[in-house]
């Protein structure tokens, strides 16, 4: 009977019903949003980074000849793919990168980049994430068609650049660039190579990424071939690469391998601090993929803050207007609950049906809210939207607007709002309990 007195009064009270149903329905849409457009960062961040500098699990580290050394890279290569491939519950494959930061220069100017020594026939998904750029995105004039061919970065000296790169160089696929390194002996060394293709930008990333043949940089810095800059694990499930880490860190120290204390930074950002301890050789330094990328982490930090500082005003508006509209709607229906009251409903029977009146209102705006917004989000994911700014597209990673919708975010903002409505309610059903029947009868309000 409850459900029935709740239900009804929400048909009897159109209007009202209509305008908060409206409120919560755009507030719902508007949180869904911002929620695919946060988890769309994310899943750009997490491609981006898996694809350009970090596996789900990193086995990287330092090697130091001398006590003021920090040399990126780690010895043994082999062997040490072998223990962690081994030692990998839900593998997916493993690969292995070099790593180096030289200064890259054409005809007309220069940028500083790391390289990225590869393996083209060794990287199962760098077909699919890297995307090459049409001419136009990087040559003034250019033809909107795709050149180069990212096989041919199996050729001896060759280049992957990225469109910005490639428009600040001014170069095309087919050009010369000149890389010059220091060696870690401290002697300059420099080379010539040939772009063999313009990728599209991915963010902030992608400004200072240039690939190259691991042999190139192998000849650049002098290296053994059983050397390398980290060997990167990927995993067929990314929410376990924590627990893997963990996993493979005592694994690695049970081998007689020595590891560094987890940092969760860039190797980057670690080379004062490892060229200032005390220690020789060899020590490994395991990070998962969102320490490679944790300078970048800001931009989701600063989406969440907003999105939370919108819908925390949004809510706040909500709960007034629903307050005000059970104050009007217990003193329109008092002699109304006075008449029940005296037929034998109790006070938490008046209570319930409030609450439940509420609750009703709640689902029903807040589910077509959520379903409008995971529609809207999808359509705009689906037109590939494009970005014209490159400032935006730095933040956002991309140069298309990516949203990403899940069933939690959908189901999370059910709840949150159906919550939000049901104890805006409770005060003014609370009041509405404790009307005595006789002076609710006699009421003329």
């Amino acid at each position: 009977m409850i459900f029935t007195i709740a239900w009804r009064n929400l048909i009897q009270a159109k209007r009202r019903t209509f305008f908060l149903s409206a409120a919560l329905a755009m507030v719902t849409m508007m949180l869904v949003l911002l929620m695919s457009l946060s988890g769309g960062l994310t899943d750009t961040m997490i491609r981006s980074a898996t694809t350009l500098s970090a596996g789900h699990v990193n086995v990287a580290g330092f090697y130091k000849a001398s006590k003021s050394d920090a040399a990126p890279i780690i010895t043994g290569t082999a062997e040490l793919k072998k223990l962690v491939a081994e030692n990998t519950p839900g593998l997916d494959y493993i690969i292995d990168r070099h790593r180096g930061w030289a200064r890259v220069i054409s005809d007309t100017s220069s940028l500083q980049a790391g390289l990225t020594g590869i393996d083209i026939n060794d990287e199962p998904n760098f077909f699919d994430r890297v995307q090459l750029a049409p001419e136009a995105d990087y040559v003034e004039g250019g033809a909107n068609v795709v050149k180069g061919d990212l096989k041919n970065l199996s050729r001896p000296n060759s280049a992957l650049i990225f469109a910005a790169q490639a428009k600040r160089l001014a170069v095309g696929v087919g050009d010369a660039l000149t890389v010059t390194i220091e060696t870690l002996s401290g002697a300059r060394n420099t080379t010539e190579v040939t772009v063999v293709a313009v990728a599209k930008d991915v963010g902030m990333l992608s400004n200072w990424s240039v690939f190259m043949p691991k042999e190139t940089i192998l000849d650049l810095y002098r290296l053994s071939p059983d050397t390398s800059g980290a060997v990167m694990v990927y995993l067929k499930d990314i929410e376990q690469a924590p627990q893997v880490m963990e996993h493979l860190t005592k694994v690695l120290n049970e081998h007689g391998y020595k590891t560094m204390e987890h940092e969760p930074n860039p190797f980057f950002m670690k080379f004062e601090k490892v060229a200032g301890e005390d220690w020789l050789g060899q020590k490994l330094d395991l990070t998962i993929w969102r320490d490679e990328v944790s300078f970048l982490t800001w931009v989701l930090k600063a989406v969440d803050s907003v999105s939370f500082f919108l819908i925390l005003i949004a809510a706040a508006t909500i709960v007034l207007g629903i307050m005000n509209s059970m104050y009007i709607a217990v003193r329109e229906r008092t002699r109304e609950i006075g008449t029940v009251r005296a037929i034998g409903m109790g006070k938490w029977s008046i209570l319930a049906m409030f609450m439940v009146e509420a609750v009703f209102l709640g689902i029903g705006a807040t589910g077509l809210g959520a379903g409008l917004g995971a529609l809207v989000a999808t359509l705009i994911d689906v037109a590939k939207i494009r970005v014209p700014s490159e400032a935006v597209q730095a933040v956002l990673m991309s140069d298309t607007l990516h949203l990403l919708v899940t069933p939690t975010q959908i189901v999370g903002a059910i709840v949150t709002f159906t919550t939000i409505t049901a104890l805006s309610a409770l005060w003014p059903a609370f009041r509405a309990s404790r009307l005595q029947p006789v002076q609710a009868i006699q009421s003329t309000t």
